[in-house]
């Protein structure tokens, strides 16, 4: 039976109870090394397109509309496929998400985590 899903920023050590460690980021963690990362997937595209990511750097205070938009991005293709890839690493195992995101309550993890949890 799996764990729960986690998260946890980049900066933090692993640990054996992280389980499978997952980076959600689009762009590598500035200052952290493959080794230190202890990865076992980049989920590239279960993160904001450049554009998006930018636009939430830009309208912080429209947290609500990048929800929607992200939800919307998260519905494509090749963001289904990833989403499958994480939640089939979580069928036998905890899942951490890893990101560098400063502030992880207003960043994509939230959005990425209620899709992962409801199978959408």
């Amino acid at each position: 039976m799996s764990g729960d899903y986690r998260v946890k920023r980049a900066y933090d050590a692993a640990a054996e109870a992280d389980g499978k460690r997952v980076l959600v980021d689009r762009l590598w963690p500035r200052g952290v090394s493959r080794d230190e990362a202890e990865l076992d997937l980049w989920a590239k595209d279960a993160t904001p397109s450049n554009d998006l990511r930018k636009w939430l750097h830009a309208h912080r205070d429209e947290y609500a509309d990048f929800e929607a938009r992200y939800s919307a991005e998260l519905d494509g293709d090749a963001q289904q496929a990833t989403l499958k890839e994480i939640r089939d690493l979580h069928a036998a195992h905890t899942v951490t998400l890893i990101t560098a995101a400063k502030d992880v309550d207003h960043s994509h993890v939230p959005v990425l985590l209620k899709r992962l949890r409801d199978g959408s």
